[in-house]
């Protein structure tokens, strides 16, 4: 049976000789391949045309994590910890998520992943956390190593993420400074932090669409982590198989 291929999103790197590049982390990769997929780069500046082209050949796509989306994206303010705006970025993974969905093919969010998932499904994000959200649980941890155990996340427990964890409960590593505000209406909250943030969500129906706000892909060496990639990569092999 042959492996599905998986989508990933990326971003613009730091490249020491000063030439545009753009890549992905290397754990992102890591986790795909490990759970049984093919992992492949999409190019950040890619038109429209060419991603309705490229989707179809895909079995499902990993929006990873990255920077900040433009708050004009979803009708918010610019805050001064808005930072490293990708107008491109942003308009491309707008358009692979609306595309992804009509579709119906499987996708995994990650961090940014799951904003920009909100985002273009209609939902909103704060801006900066620590500005805007009472009794905030410290969740921009960039001085830890990225497989710190920041918090603790409640999951639903009727969720397909509960099923894959086989958990109501998880402890995270976080990474991040912005958040969902308001969900997308398409959209169904599964997992929370204590400070009721929406750390999960899921989009109902039969195919695998799940985001999490969380870096799973950092926290492989923990089993249920691992769960997550293969629950995804399985569902994509389904439908590779057809």
């Amino acid at each position: 049976m042959n492996k599905p291929l998986i989508g990933l999103t990326t971003t613009r790197m730091p490249n020491p000789s000063g030439r545009p590049a753009f890549g992905t982390n290397v754990p992102y990769t890591r986790a795909v391949s490990n759970a049984g997929g093919l992992p492949v780069l999409i190019p950040l500046e890619l038109s429209s045309d060419d991603l309705d082209a490229l989707l179809p050949r895909l079995d499902g796509i990993l929006f990873t994590g990255g920077y900040d989306i433009d708050p004009q994206e979803y009708g918010g303010q610019l805050h001064p910890k808005v930072e490293n705006i990708d107008h491109t970025r942003d308009k491309n993974e707008t358009h692979l998520v609306q595309a992804v969905v009509e579709a119906g093919k499987a996708f995994l969010g990650i961090c940014r992943g799951l904003q920009v998932i909100n985002v273009a499904l209609g939902g909103s994000l704060y801006e900066h956390l620590p500005d805007q959200l009472p009794g905030e649980v410290h969740h921009d941890n960039h001085g830890q190593p990225s497989n710190f155990l920041a918090h603790s996340v409640s999951v639903e427990s009727n969720s397909q993420l509960a099923n894959i964890l086989l958990s109501n409960q998880a402890q995270v590593n976080s990474l991040h400074h912005q958040g969902v505000r308001r969900p997308a209406h398409e959209l169904l909250p599964t997992a929370y932090s204590p400070d009721g943030l929406v750390e999960a969500f899921e989009l109902p129906g039969d195919s695998f669409g799940l985001a999490v706000q969380w870096h799973p892909e950092e926290l492989q060496e923990h089993e249920s982590m691992r769960r997550l990639f293969q629950a995804f990569i399985q569902s994509c092999q389904v439908v590779n198989s057809l």
